[in-house]
């Protein structure tokens, strides 16, 4: 009992007083500790900033309506071909008359020299074969009744197709239009334009024929007006009022005169002025003096004046050719115009 104490003993004294023990190499290690700091820092800074400050300011507006006359200043021309699409339909025999003074109407107005005019049917089956020698300066009023009377009757009302076909195919209108001129059209129908196919919009037409003699082309109608503006004795059918032909018209600038008028003459005559460089325009309402503007290309323009008895606006410097002239002002709206 007691050897087996010591034994334990012996033991316990053996295991209790092992030594710990490294490997030494011999090598350094150098360990190195880096601190990162961050800083915040806030920096205020002043700008200055412009605010717009707006202030109501109560503008007096005078009593009237504002009204805009405008023309497009036409280019220049080397001579002017004419012609009269006409409506040869059985109804339009009550025309004849004011008809051909409407023609001699423009045969007077126009230059002693270097026009030719001629008139054909505004059914194209009868235009593409027309083969009327034109009027020419000293021709009058019985020569236009003469040619009037060769226009055959028909049925067909389409203007629009009827030019086309005697410019572009009828081989004789080469053989007197001249591609240097200007070209006036004049429209006479008492129905509505009806070359709805080939040319569905009048703008259409409008922008073929204004692709012809370098943009010298010009344009007039003279038919069935609105039934309210209509000096028909019976107002027209909604059917039979030009529209097509009168916004076909407008576009180009020109004149419209009711076919119902006694006297076509004084439209007819500006169609005829049409041709020539605007150097005046007689404004459509009588206008408050001060408030005349006038403005060329959208730019204002000082270079005219107001003659009050003739209510027109004279140009001191005459537009040039394609130029838009816009004259607006103001005018009382009971007054019923110039």
């Amino acid at each position: 009992m007691l050897m087996l104490k010591t034994f334990f003993l012996a033991l316990m004294v053996n295991f209790g007083c092992t030594q710990d023990y490294s490997v030494i190499t011999g090598e350094t290690k150098t360990i190195v500790v880096t601190e990162t700091e961050t800083v915040t820092e806030t920096i205020t800074e002043e700008v200055e900033i412009e605010v717009p400050v707006y202030i109501e300011v109560e503008v007096p507006v005078n009593e009237g309506v504002i009204w805009i006359d405008s023309f497009t200043q036409p280019m220049s021309v080397d001579g002017i071909d004419i012609l009269w699409v006409i409506d040869r339909s059985g109804s339009m025999r009550l025309h004849d008359a004011s008809l051909i003074a409407g023609v001699e109407a423009m045969l007077l107005a126009l230059p002693a020299s270097d026009w030719r005019l001629v008139m054909i049917n505004a059914d194209s089956s009868h235009s593409v074969t027309n083969s009327l020698f034109p009027l020419v300066p000293g021709d009058d009023a019985e020569d236009a009744a003469d040619m009037l009377n060769t226009l055959s009757t028909a049925h067909r009302e389409e203007g629009f197709n009827a030019t086309y076909e005697y410019i572009v195919n009828n081989p004789y209108s080469s053989t007197w239009m001249r591609p240097d001129a200007g070209l006036l059209v004049v429209f006479v129908s008492d129905e509505e334009e009806q070359s709805d196919f080939e040319y569905p919009a009048a703008s259409d037409f409008v922008t073929w024929y204004s692709s012809m003699r370098m943009g010298s082309v010009f344009m007039a109608s003279i038919v069935n007006v609105e039934a309210s503006e209509s000096m028909c004795i019976w107002p027209p059918s909604p059917l039979d009022i030009g529209d097509r032909y009168m916004d076909a018209t407008n576009m180009l600038g020109g004149t419209i005169v009711d076919i119902c008028d006694d006297d076509w003459s004084p439209g007819v005559t500006d169609a005829t002025h049409s041709i020539e460089p605007y150097e005046k325009i007689e404004l459509t309402h009588k206008a408050e003096i001060d408030s005349i503007r006038v403005f060329v290309n959208g730019y204002l323009n000082h270079d005219w004046l107001y003659i009050e008895s003739e209510n027109t606006v004279y140009f001191t410097t005459i537009p040039s050719a394609g130029e838009l002239v816009e004259v607006g002002y103001r005018y009382i709206e009971s007054d019923t115009g110039a």
